[in-house]
């Protein structure tokens, strides 16, 4: 059957129309993320174009982000293309969401209130009572805080440190599975994944040795709270890791601290001595998503190399927010609030890990506030637990070559909510061995 570009509404004659048009598509929403695009040689027939003019405009959208390659599958949209579009569905009404990876509202500690204070250009772009604090818990766990800067959020830290150390086309491991925006950043970046199998407490060492022989210019690792697995490196695993790494003396290793202070285990760094490294600690998660504020630890040259990008760009992050991550780490009331916080995380992810235990079915939930739990068919499982009143996370967008899962939420799950999740699950379950039977 012969392809209908106007369908797709892709149209164009050279390789930047053609992209330009694409990239249209996606901004309105026309192509969904993770929709297919037509191959090659059929959208070059149907629009009278050289194949060649056609693979140079899926190139330049791979190049940009936008698309990814998918093997023998051809192209498709990228997962969280560099746009203004919407993901997912709505969750129905009346449905439980346990799929937003949000924290628990009621478990923020008060924003303070500040005196006002106006910063101008050419001061200090670190604010000095919040380096002192995030200075001290990274000794404390310890992180040399020699060299650190602030930076706006964990992602934006990743994405500085990619930029200044490493070129597109090199190779970056990450732990499988992961953050689909992590993902995301790297295709956005051109870099290409290779992907590390994980267990709960991390990487396993022989999937690190398997992706250093690629050749990979740079390492992101989650310390605790893995993000969908829950997975948190324990102390000897940290060992073997470090031993693997230590003849990678150029290797980045770049950890993502992105939920500390309220992850449910400590941290244990596999930094330690290396010449580039980098730490990345957000308080998003204990403090609140909407302060864009992180800190960022690592060798001299690192975070010269940050801070002087940054410079260039936004310049600094706002003192205001600074101040205000300051003001609350230094308040006595946040840290009864924080470690009220992981204590409520750690009794409702453990309720469910136990609920579900108790139906025979195995889970992940070390640390953070989810929960992996492996099935065979995800699509069967999430639609059968949306019947039951359940919208749960399809571990399909996190997932690069580990097998099937899905992610549910638990920071807002109450331990008396866990039993009837946990059914629910197993109903899902058996209901995705019917189909699998019939």
């Amino acid at each position: 059957m012969r392809f209908v570009p106007e369908q797709y509404a892709i149209t164009g004659r050279t390789a930047a129309e053609l992209a330009a048009s694409v990239e249209a598509a996606i901004r309105r929403g026309e192509l969904r993320p993770g929709a297919h695009l037509p191959p090659i040689r059929a959208l070059a027939a149907s629009l009278d174009a050289s194949h060649v003019t056609v693979a140079a405009a899926y190139r330049r959208l791979r190049e940009r982000g936008l698309a990814v390659g998918a093997g023998r599958a051809g192209t498709r949209v990228a997962a969280q293309p560099p746009l203004p579009v919407r993901r997912g569905l709505p969750i129905p009404a009346g449905v439980r969401d346990l799929v937003d990876g949000n924290p628990d509202p009621d478990l923020l500690p008060d924003l303070p209130v500040l005196s006002p204070k106006h910063v101008l250009y050419g001061m200090d772009p670190r604010d000095e009572e919040l380096l002192e604090r995030v200075g001290s818990a990274f000794a404390t766990d310890g992180i040399p805080a020699e060299h650190v800067t602030i930076v706006s959020g964990a992602l934006d830290g990743l994405e500085r440190l990619l930029d200044a150390q490493v070129r597109p086309g090199d190779r970056v491991a990450v732990e499988d599975p992961t953050f689909p925006r992590v993902l995301d950043l790297l295709a956005s970046l051109s870099l290409q994944v290779e992907p590390m199998a994980i267990d709960e407490a991390g990487p396993r060492p022989e999937a690190l040795e398997r992706a250093l022989r690629r050749g990979v210019e740079a390492l992101i690792v989650t310390p605790r709270a893995q993000n969908p697995s829950s997975a948190a490196i324990d102390a000897e695993r940290a060992a073997e890791l470090r031993r693997v790494l230590a003849d990678h003396t150029g290797l980045l290793v770049i950890e993502d601290d992105h939920a500390a202070g309220i992850a449910g285990a400590p941290a244990h760094s596999v930094c330690s001595g290396r010449e580039r490294w980098a730490v990345v600690r957000s308080f998003a998660k204990g403090l609140g998503p909407d302060l864009r504020v992180a800190a960022l630890a690592g060798d001299e040259v690192t975070i010269a190399r940050v801070e002087g990008r940054q410079f260039l760009g936004i310049g600094w992050v706002s003192h205001i927010l600074q101040r205000t991550v300051a003001a609350m780490l230094g308040d006595p009331k946040t840290s009864k609030q924080l470690a009220l916080a992981e204590r409520t995380y750690g009794q409702r992810r453990q309720a469910l890990v136990e609920a579900l235990a108790d139906h025979g079915v195995t889970s992940l939930g070390r640390s953070g506030h989810n929960v992996w739990v492996p099935v065979t068919d995800e699509a069967t499982v999430v639609a059968g637990m949306l019947v039951a009143g359940y919208a749960v996370g399809a571990g399909e967008r996190f997932r690069l070559a580990s097998p099937p899962a899905i992610r549910i939420t638990t920071a807002t799950l109450g331990p008396e909510e866990a039993p009837a999740v946990a059914a629910a699950v197993v109903r899902a379950v058996k209901g995705e061995r019917r189909t699998f039977s019939a």
